[in-house]
């Protein structure tokens, strides 16, 4: 593929890639893109076509990807980003013999003017990160997917019977899927993760597997990377992995955890030593601008009818719009931090359904709105919101989050901070898919209303 001479046209990072391709004996590339739901979409070219896919880029049809243009505007075409070449370690594995398969995520170009696509979900985040650049930050993030592991029939469909009995912590024998989690991990690091932790979570079959802070931007590519990672190697187990918000009633659901914190100067802009939580004033007005969003925000942070099965109270996802250094029940909790560079905050509501571009961009549009106008951040509540009455959640102020995607729909449709974050044309595309999933939700039918009302009346 390579003669040992630079390549006219590339930079070292991507002569750097076409090396690697040669070193690990690489057939296939996978280019890989989301759409605007997150949906990780994929186009393969042979290995030989990775410095055209590098000069040139790869065109294909927009028409056919959600959200994305109308037939008459179809052409768009895939950039790789070098950065984020990673072999696929599911495919290596499985027969060392033969050459193996990687993958480059791209970026989305509009064909027509040479630009970004406005509707591509990774530019959407990069134009926050841009917004935030301009107010003097960073932003780094980490989130905590957690996931369902269920048995497969024997069609090889999946089912919501869960391979374990298992709870939080668990070990074997409760806890059945320490293999394949020990597996996923394996896979994850030859990708490039490094793992903090991995658990049983507090559900039957549920797992959550943490991996390290990050920069906004890679943080969501490794989300996209993640999903896949753990459905093809289970897979390989006979199970299915699903990051369905609430796949099985009563029991509870699957959230994302997303830790965020601002750095200015290489300094954590989020510590102060001196305040009684260790948050300096830039992180509690950000935590502010979360707090005054979050309606709007849990259309993008929590995208499906299903995510609102889950922010029901008792289950521990947190559906009340506040903030804490203790309990888990607010929106928004404050971690302890070892070190200042590790002050940070968690919001607790997003999962793992949403488009991790979009809720990230989101998120730091809200926070900096918040940073912007300077607001106050109210006092922690540090008791168990969920034990307390409507009477005593009005006395401290406390609203809670929609109740249903419609109503946050309805919220989105009335936030300019979060309009703009998600910029013209992904918004406008974002709503009409999502207005559309929850008028087909609105008009079906449940077993749930057969079982209870079909015989009754």
């Amino acid at each position: 593929m390579t003669d040992g001479n630079p390549s006219e046209g590339l930079g070292p990072s991507e002569q750097a890639v076409l090396e690697k391709i040669d070193e690990q004996n690489i057939d296939f590339l996978r280019l890989q893109f989301t759409d605007i739901l997150g949906t990780v979409k994929n186009v393969s070219i042979p290995a030989s076509q990775a410095e055209k896919a590098f000069t040139d880029g790869i065109y294909f049809d927009g028409s056919s990807i959600e959200g994305f243009v109308r037939i008459q505007e179809s052409d768009m075409r895939l950039v790789p980003d070098p950065d984020t070449f990673s072999v696929l370690p599911w495919r290596t594995r499985e027969d060392e013999g033969s050459g193996g398969a990687a993958r480059l995520i791209c970026d989305v170009i509009n064909t027509s003017t040479g630009e970004p696509f406005e509707g591509d979900p990774r530019y959407v985040l990069k134009q926050a990160l841009d917004r935030a650049e301009e107010m003097g930050y960073t932003v780094n993030a980490a989130p905590e997917p957690e996931f369902f592991l269920f048995e497969e029939d024997e069609d090889g469909r999946a089912t919501t019977n869960t391979n374990d009995a298992g709870g939080y912590f668990d070990l074997a024998p409760k806890d059945l899927a320490s293999d394949v989690r020990r597996d996923i991990i394996y896979g994850l690091e030859d990708m490039g993760f490094e793992i903090e932790a991995s658990h049983h979570e507090v559900a039957q079959g549920q797992h959550e597997i943490n991996f390290e802070y990050d920069d906004a931007l890679s943080t969501a590519d490794n989300v996209g990377t993640f999903r896949t990672v753990v459905r093809a190697i289970a897979a390989q187990h006979d199970l299915h992995a699903t990051f369905m918000p609430k796949p099985i009633p009563r029991i509870n659901g699957s959230g994302m955890h997303t830790h965020i914190s601002l750095f200015k100067d290489g300094e954590n802009a989020f510590h102060d030593g001196d305040d009684e939580f260790d948050l300096s004033e830039t992180a509690k007005q950000f935590t502010a601008g979360i707090l005054e969003h979050a309606p709007a925000l849990a259309a993008v942070t929590n995208p499906t009818v299903n995510s609102y099965k889950r922010l029901v109270p008792g289950y521990e996802a947190p559906v009340y719009v506040a903030w804490s250094d203790r309990n888990r029940s607010a929106l928004i909790r404050k971690p302890a931090a070892r070190v200042p560079a590790a002050s940070r905050i968690e919001a607790r509501f997003p999962d793992p359904s949403c488009n991790p571009y979009l809720a990230l961009a989101a998120l730091i549009h809200a926070g900096l709105d918040g940073i912007k106008k300077g607001l106050e951040c109210p006092d922690p509540v540090r008791e168990n919101i969920y034990e307390f009455d409507e009477q005593k959640r009005e006395e401290y102020g406390i609203e809670t989050l929609p109740s249903n995607l419609g109503e946050a729909l309805d919220a989105l449709e009335e936030d300019e901070v979060v309009q703009d974050a998600l910029g013209e044309h992904v918004g406008e595309k974002f709503l009409e898919a999502k207005n559309s999933e929850y008028d087909d939700y609105r008009v079906d039918v449940s077993q749930w209303e057969l079982d209870r009302y079909l015989e009754k009346f």
